[in-house]
């Protein structure tokens, strides 16, 4: 006999409510991860090709040019991981360091606002702890 209580699942802790929330989270997830590849693509594209400011950019940070190109190389690479299911984490992780040294680029070296690297920050972040791998 079912009864109010466990159809709700609050007496037994399941319900079919995480059924749902799950699939919402995972489009969600998804949707995070492509505008997430598609900032890191753009962003690392620009750099690798040196459009815009990014080479004067990197003049003021003053490590060099080759700094601007491995670190246009890792935001490539980690976006296209970022859409490989199984290697969704490990873009997403190498992403965190990587925002978090244009984080304190901005606030110590550079100047600027730096809420679009602490925005990527969050997202990178998110999905690194969403697609962790369970050895």
């Amino acid at each position: 006999m079912t009864t109010l209580a466990s159809q709700s699942g609050w007496l037994t802790g399941v319900s079919q409510r995480p059924v749902i929330h799950s699939r919402v989270a995972t489009r969600l997830l998804w949707a995070a991860q492509i505008v997430a590849a598609a900032a890191f693509l753009l962003s690392g594209g620009m750099k690798l090709l040196s459009l815009g400011p990014t080479a004067q950019m990197f003049d003021l940070i003053g490590l060099g040019q080759w700094f601007r190109y491995l670190t246009g190389t890792i935001e490539v690479v980690s976006a296209v991981l970022l859409l490989v299911p199984g290697l969704a984490f490990f873009g997403a992780a190498l992403l965190v360091p990587t925002m978090i040294g244009a984080i304190a680029t901005h606030l110590f070296v550079i100047g600027g606002t730096p809420a679009p690297a602490i925005v990527l920050l969050g997202v990178t972040a998110t999905i690194a702890w969403q697609r962790r791998p369970t050895w």
